[in-house]
């Protein structure tokens, strides 16, 4: 039923094999966040456009459950879970779960986050769903709560709520900064420092895809109705993949 399009590179032990996405990619996907997934036409739409152009099926379906401004707990993941209440007939088979920006502030926040990630993937498995954390960014100086380590305690926050629950990480926030090291002037940020831009979103949608088909998005053509020039959709492309590899080698030397 599923295909198999590539070899996969790379493999050491973790909490999951890395070789499940590839082998046997998800075709029902939920995502679970907030604005920083809603923003530009919601990055569940450019993720399943380019999950169809690599592989060939149209059947594969993305959903979207968004709250503005919460957190990761603010969702009722049993109400999710239940697939009448997407509209499908059948289950998912993949949860990407994005907590709030500001939960990786402090340490009790940061508790929560992981406590929660740990329990909705808990629920999630149980009923044979592959769960992934996907790391938010940082914020830019436009943001009040803008801080120069922020992205040190992003990772603090995700790779050990990753571990602890299972779940594949998927590591926007350091594909973030990555593309700015290579080019600082790019607008991955929306102008208030926080929300992503169309840039940042297109980044966010190729770094799923590359969790997901353990493939570089390097050659995919789609660049959402054209608004994504054809220099840019190259360049956030290979960030996506050189963002994915990274996580990789964090994943690695941690065990």
């Amino acid at each position: 039923m599923f295909k198999q399009k590539f070899k996969v590179l790379f493999f050491f032990p973790f909490c999951i094999s890395l070789l499940s996405f590839a082998e046997n990619y998800p075709s029902r996907i939920l995502f679970v966040g907030n604005s920083y997934l809603y923003y530009n036409d919601s990055i569940h739409n450019h993720v399943e456009k380019m999950l169809i152009e690599f592989y060939g099926d149209e059947e594969i379906t993305t959903k979207s459950a968004t709250i503005g401004g919460s957190r990761l707990h603010n969702h009722n993941i049993d109400h999710l879970l239940d697939p009448k209440n997407l509209q499908m007939d059948q289950q998912i088979d993949l949860l990407i779960m994005q907590g709030g920006s500001g939960e990786v502030l402090t340490k009790k926040s940061r508790k929560k986050f992981e406590d929660t990630s740990y329990s909705y993937s808990i629920k999630a498995q149980q009923k044979g769903i592959k769960t992934a954390l996907y790391m938010t960014h940082a914020y830019t100086k436009e943001d009040k709560r803008y801080k120069t380590d922020l992205i040190d305690r992003i990772k603090q926050t995700y790779y050990p709520a990753a571990k602890r629950s299972k779940s594949e990480i998927i590591p926007v926030g350091e594909a973030y900064e990555i593309a700015y090291q290579k080019k600082p002037n790019i607008k991955l940020h929306h102008p208030d420092g926080t929300h992503p831009g169309m840039l940042g979103t297109y980044l966010g949608a190729a770094t799923v895809f590359a969790v997901i088909a353990k493939q570089s998005p390097e050659g995919l053509s789609y660049n959402y109705l054209d608004r994504v020039s054809d220099e840019d959709r190259i360049f956030l492309q290979k960030v996506a993949w050189e963002a994915y590899l990274q996580s990789i080698r964090s994943i690695k030397g941690d065990n």
